[in-house]
């Protein structure tokens, strides 16, 4: 039973919130006020009215099972009266390598070695750095990674690097490392591409190519294609750039396969993992690498080992929450709700797309994307608008800019999923 509490309290949280907490991604000067939320299940969050939220990004792409799922919960509540944390160099543990050989059988068949970090920035940073140690322990000095245009990786420095929106990274460009960028591919400009990209690895000094495989997130959802992208891939082998996924937002189902990297048939050297692992409880990242990769780094000189290390890396809990999660993602029941989802997105589009304000819609999986036909500010005041509109009617989207996404979990029902896109036709009147 959810206990209600008087909205005198709800806003005493809300104050002693502004007293000391500095909120990611947030201009506090601009937006002081934020929501309280009590308590979440399956695809509903609570705030401390009572009121409900369908879910509709599940939680930053996280809780893809749920909120509160109690398979999961069961397991590591079991795990943590056995072992909490242990420190993982020089240690070992069952949830780890229990991990390790449940993920290997779905992983792309060209991925053996599995390296704990504990974000999804993290594993992308340890990947950006396994690709330039890479070619640094085989006296090679190559010192340039490649990325996509539009690109987001994360928001440590490396990732940070990588990505290609300004305004997460204007006031530390001076810092990154050196990135070079690329366009995504399209049927249309694939070619063009592909020239391009041959001219440049002839100078020989590409170390990695880091890239978000079929759907671009943070830069609203944007979808490229998997032919092109299978052409680029093919190219940097035979110059021996390493690939390296990053399917922190992909992975685990969302594009209707394990993994993004499913959908194409040359395979990455790299996958950076994070969000769906652990079904949205605890953090944890996981960078994924071959054999070839994995044999730069094994030798005699302790210097040419991956001096990369987090506190809670392979964290016993973390692991036992992905074990379980991985359980849920291949059974049956979740797969069919996958495929349910895809069908109603499907439908959806099919009565949306041809609105006078709708400007295209696109659909990979589980992901829906629609972009309004205007301008708007990414953090402007339209989209704060667009915002507040789907909270007051109960559903939790984030727009970015003029585009509306959704990225439901595997287990939201058909009234819910109906309840996000009524909310979503609604808001066409208001723009």
């Amino acid at each position: 039973m959810r206990l209600l509490i008087n909205s005198a309290s709800v806003e005493n949280l809300v104050e002693r919130d502004k007293k000391h907490l500095w909120h990611p991604l947030t201009q506090h000067k601009t937006h002081p006020d934020v929501l309280a939320i009590s308590s979440a299940k399956g695809a509903l969050l609570f705030d401390d009215t009572g009121k409900s939220y369908v879910d509709g990004i599940a939680s930053w792409y996280t809780c893809m099972y749920g909120h509160c799922n109690p398979f999961i919960l069961e397991r590591v509540a079991e795990q943590m009266q056995r072992l909490d944390q242990v420190v993982f160099s020089g240690f070992t543990h069952e949830p780890a390598i229990k991990l390790s050989e449940e993920l290997i059988k779905i992983l792309p068949k060209n991925q053996e070695k599995l390296f704990f970090s504990d974000n999804g920035s993290t594993a992308t940073e340890v990947g950006i750095k396994m690709a330039l140690q890479y070619h640094f322990n085989k006296g090679q000095k190559r010192n340039i990674i490649l990325a996509f245009e539009e690109g987001f990786h994360g928001d440590t420095f490396g990732a940070m690097s990588a990505s290609g929106l300004s305004v997460y990274n204007g006031p530390f460009e001076e810092h990154f490392i050196q990135v070079e960028r690329i366009p995504v591919p399209t049927q249309t400009k694939s070619g063009d591409v592909l020239v391009q990209l041959e001219h440049r690895l002839k100078e020989n000094n590409v170390a990695g190519f880091i890239y978000e495989p079929l759907v671009q997130g943070a830069a609203a959802m944007k979808m490229h294609d998997a032919n092109g992208l299978d052409q680029i891939l093919q190219l940097l082998k035979k110059h021996d750039v390493l690939a390296i996924a990053d399917e922190v937002m992909t992975g685990f189902g969302k594009t209707g396969k394990n993994f993004a990297s499913d959908h194409i048939t040359t395979k990455p050297d790299i996958i950076c993992l994070s969000k769906a692992l652990t079904a949205g409880l605890v953090p944890m990242g996981l960078t994924t690498a071959t054999k070839k990769v994995y044999q730069a780094f094994y030798s005699d000189d302790i210097s040419k080992g991956l001096f990369h290390g987090h506190t809670y890396t392979a964290n016993p809990l973390a692991c036992t929450a992905a074990l379980a999660a991985l359980e849920l993602l291949q059974t049956d029941e979740i797969q069919s709700s996958i495929q349910n989802i895809i069908q109603w997105h499907q439908q959806f589009d099919a009565a949306i797309k041809e609105h006078s304000k709708v400007a295209a819609t696109r659909q990979l999986g589980v992901i829906y994307a629609l972009d309004l036909d205007l301008k708007m500010e990414r953090y402007g005041n339209m989209r704060d608008k667009l915002f507040k509109h789907f909270m007051k009617h109960g559903v939790f989207l984030r727009p970015l800019g003029n585009t509306i996404y959704v990225l439901p979990p595997y287990v939201i029902t058909k009234q819910q999923m109906e309840k996000i896109y009524a909310t979503i036709q609604s808001t066409l009147e208001i723009v």
